[in-house]
């Protein structure tokens, strides 16, 4: 149920990016560059083998704000960073801190004391907050439309990102009531000036497509200019029917939409993206999700509302997650950009090994059971290897590898590994039977950008399957 992103190689014929692990799917999902952005859940995803290391390496996103502090929208402003929230006691709770990984100090005021003429309190959600070229700051929110029972999105004003922020007129600013009322408004200035809102038609609460929308704007946020083009729906099984919590970002001239799709009281709700060269599409979803709790090793439940933080200080993913003590805090994680296409460490990113650099060893298909189909074998000699490259890293540091491999030989197995050609010892493979997938965990130093690793013959015999990096 998840992952990255387009590979140029496939798509543009990039030949930077002739390494490409990723695959294109039927239908408008993409594949990554290096490799699939991955869920233990995907097909062919292997469990772990009994006594096998633990992913003590991986560095999990952090909980910065463990209190119920849903759809996180972070900004920076001056010397300070400030977080808004789904309504929780206040209309527009909110937080700030000296750095993104904290400390953060939530605050007791409200920062949207009143709601708009139009709305009545109980149902505030997924606020923004950006700065407009007059100084003031321009708050966009999702409140109850008292007249009609269903969500909408109003604007307000103020002189601090503090608040409080005063309503903008008596009606919302987006209530397309025929489509299911709209939610989830997020802001977007490219790199002309051109400022665009962002949003969704809430068609899950009447039954019909959810659609994001993206509008353009004049300066001051609130003039429409033109009409609202549709540039994503709902449209894939794994997003069981909702996406939602739309935020853009430009990465050189690419424009890269994230989302949150399924049933967000679950755990099986997830941060996915779609790219695309143009702000108003046509957009391509990523193949897999970029973030779901399997990705994650149940470090984080159902990682959503995700709002990216790129302020040149080290970009961040920022997002929500269940908590056990109920109600979704706030986590932050490191965010890189693999030729353009994002990367959150902590979140495996899968690379299927057949698609690698083979030296001595080949491809077998029709491989039951394995990933994709295909596993490498007969890793038989001593010149035997396989090179998987493109692996991206947001930062330097320790990172698991996770092997799914089978082992048919009558005794444990094992593999030579190298990193970035670099001895870096060697993985093992307890007995399974060929035929039988599991995983294999190794801890190893990856640095900042591109990764290449090397798996060559060690003890016995195993076939590859794909090698997964968090």
């Amino acid at each position: 149920m998840v992952l990255p992103r387009l590979s140029r190689a496939l798509i543009a014929g990039a030949a930077g990016a002739a390494l490409a692990l990723g695959v294109l799917t039927t239908g408008s999902a993409v594949a990554a560059p290096g490799g699939d952005a991955g869920s233990p859940t995907s097909s062919g995803t292997a469990p772990a083998v009994a006594g096998e290391l633990s992913a003590q390496s991986t560095v999990h996103p952090s909980l910065v704000l463990d209190r119920d502090f849903p759809d996180p929208d972070v900004s920076k402003f001056g010397d300070t960073y400030y977080a808004y929230a789904t309504n929780e006691g206040k209309n527009l709770p909110w937080a700030t801190a000296p750095d993104p990984d904290g400390p953060w100090s939530y605050r007791s005021t409200d920062a949207l004391p009143d709601l708009g003429a139009w709305a009545k309190e109980g149902r505030t959600w997924a606020p923004d907050v950006s700065r407009r070229a007059d100084g003031r700051y321009l708050l966009y929110y999702t409140a109850w439309h008292a007249a009609s029972g269903r969500q909408c999105i109003g604007a307000a004003l103020a002189d601090s990102p503090g608040g409080p922020f005063a309503p903008v007129g008596t009606q919302p600013l987006v209530c397309p009531l025929d489509a299911g009322g709209a939610i989830d408004a997020s802001s977007f200035t490219d790199t002309d000036g051109t400022r665009y809102l962002i949003w969704k038609n809430d068609g899950n609460a009447i039954g019909a497509t959810t659609w994001i929308h993206v509008q353009r704007v004049a300066a001051d946020g609130l003039t429409f200019e033109g009409g609202a083009t549709q540039v994503l729906r709902n449209d894939r099984a794994d997003e069981a029917g909702i996406i939602e919590a739309p935020v853009i970002t430009k990465v050189g001239s690419e424009y890269v939409l994230f989302y949150s799709a399924g049933p967000y009281t679950t755990d099986q709700y997830g941060t996915s993206y779609a790219v695309s060269s143009s702000i108003t599409g046509p957009y391509t979803k990523a193949f897999r999700f970029l973030m779901t709790t399997e990705s994650l090793d149940g470090a984080v439940g159902g990682p959503g509302g995700a709002d990216v933080l790129r302020d040149g200080g080290g970009d961040k993913l920022v997002f929500h997650g269940h908590r056990d003590a109920g109600g979704r805090g706030m986590y932050v994680a490191d965010l890189g950009w693999a030729d353009g296409y994002p990367v959150v460490r902590g979140s495996r990113v899968r690379y299927e090994a057949e698609r690698g650099t083979l030296n001595s060893c080949s491809v077998r298909e029709n491989a039951a059971g394995a990933s994709d189909g295909k596993v490498v074998a007969y890793i038989d000699h001593a010149d035997s290897w396989v090179d998987v490259g493109s692996i991206y890293m947001p930062t330097t540091g320790d990172y698991s590898l996770h092997v799914g491999y089978a082992n048919g030989s009558a005794g444990t197995a094992s593999h030579t590994v190298m990193v970035n050609g670099a001895g870096a010892g060697s993985i093992s493979y307890p007995v399974t039977g060929w035929d039988s997938w599991r995983q294999a965990t190794k801890s190893v130093t990856l640095q900042a950008g591109w990764n290449t690793i090397r798996l060559g013959k060690g003890t016995a015999f195993a076939e590859l399957d794909y090698i997964e990096v968090a």
